[in-house]
């Protein structure tokens, strides 16, 4: 005698990171190449600065891409695999299907995570290149995917909690990261963009000048990121469970 087969079977996690690199990417997809040529442009920039290659990049090159081109291709990204699904109503039959929403969480970020990496980590080292700091490329590399898997977090957590996660999400990239991290270290030790620069600031020689009382740097920088990211997983995860998603129609 054999046993019946369970009446819910969870598809694998494979399954939905596949879904959301196929189906959640923004319709004009071409307007991702800005952000990825932006990071090349501020590469070229460095060389403007009068510091070793090194430092030029990190203080130009990075601190643009970590406070600008970062956090506008991550808001792209994560509103797409989210809340442009639940604004529209499409995303009712992603909840209401026999998939834990822990996986759901998971693998929209996974999809979400390769989406920014395979834009944003070839266009910084490309920019540590061109800035004339080839030894730089792989730290930036490293800041970058770490800092967009913290953004991602915490993008989909306001987009399952808030009903225009686009907003929310500005503010919290222009108020809280930009205007109180840059004056409060405690905001900045927390912020994906400040934790990302410090990443790649510690993983190079860049100057020192350019750490900032703080925030961890290099590595520890990076196990911070991961620490966002998962909090930010949880959290989504956590108000997915009290989501009650309209339909098309509403």
């Amino acid at each position: 005698m054999t046993a019946a087969p369970s009446s819910r079977v969870s598809p694998p996690l494979a399954a939905v990171v596949a879904y959301t690199v196929r189906a959640c990417l923004p319709a004009r997809r071409y307007l991702l190449l800005l952000p990825v040529l932006g990071a090349v442009l501020f590469g070229l920039l460095s060389r403007t600065s009068d510091d070793v290659a090194v430092t030029a990049f990190a203080r130009v090159g990075g601190a643009a891409t970590h406070s600008l081109i970062l956090p506008i291709t991550c808001l792209i990204v994560g509103d797409a695999i989210l809340g442009a699904e639940i604004r529209s109503g499409v995303f009712a039959f992603t909840w209401l299907s026999p998939v834990p929403f822990g996986t759901i969480i998971l693998g929209r970020w996974l999809g979400g995570l390769l989406i920014a990496a395979a834009m944003l980590a070839p266009a910084v080292a490309l920019g540590a290149i061109v800035a004339g700091s080839p030894g730089s490329a792989g730290p930036a590399l490293v800041a970058v995917v770490a800092g967009s898997g913290a953004y991602l977090g915490m993008f989909l957590a306001i987009g399952a909690t808030f009903g225009r996660p686009v907003v929310w999400s500005l503010a919290l990239v222009i108020i809280v990261e930009h205007l109180l991290g840059t004056a409060l270290a405690g905001i900045a030790q927390l912020s994906p963009g400040w934790l990302a620069q410090s990443a790649l600031v510690g993983l190079t020689d860049a100057a020192k000048d350019l750490e900032r009382e703080g925030i961890p740097t290099g590595w520890a920088a990076v196990g911070r990121l991961a620490v966002v990211a998962a909090v930010g997983l949880a959290i989504a995860t956590r108000r997915l469970r009290r989501l009650k998603p309209a339909s098309a129609a509403d």
